[in-house]
């Protein structure tokens, strides 16, 4: 790997775990999942970093990996920020 592809790697890797750490746990239930599009819809309470409301909506993820962690009608929790204009989970596990 040129260092240059390592960096950028490292840089993104980075940046997604500041966003989920930068943003509280939302509580949501997982409603679809599209692995093609790398997307997930969600029903959730307000995110506050966000100043939303708590509804059903479509997220971006930031990484498809996330996807695996999860399954239709889980309840889950979440991080979601706004990331290149979407709003993109940035990170989520099944609620215990």
């Amino acid at each position: 790997m040129k260092l240059a592809s390592f960096v950028a790697t490292i840089a993104v890797a980075f940046s997604a775990s500041a966003f989920a750490q930068s943003a509280p746990l939302v509580n949501g239930e997982v409603r679809k999942i599209d692995k093609e599009q790398g997307k997930i819809t969600l029903k959730h309470g307000p995110i506050p970093n966000l100043e939303m409301e708590g509804m059903t909506m479509v997220f971006r993820v930031s990484d498809a990996k996330l996807l695996d962690a999860v399954k239709q009608g889980d309840k889950v929790k979440f991080t979601a920020d706004k990331v290149n204009g979407a709003f993109t989970v940035t990170s989520i596990q099944a609620a215990k």
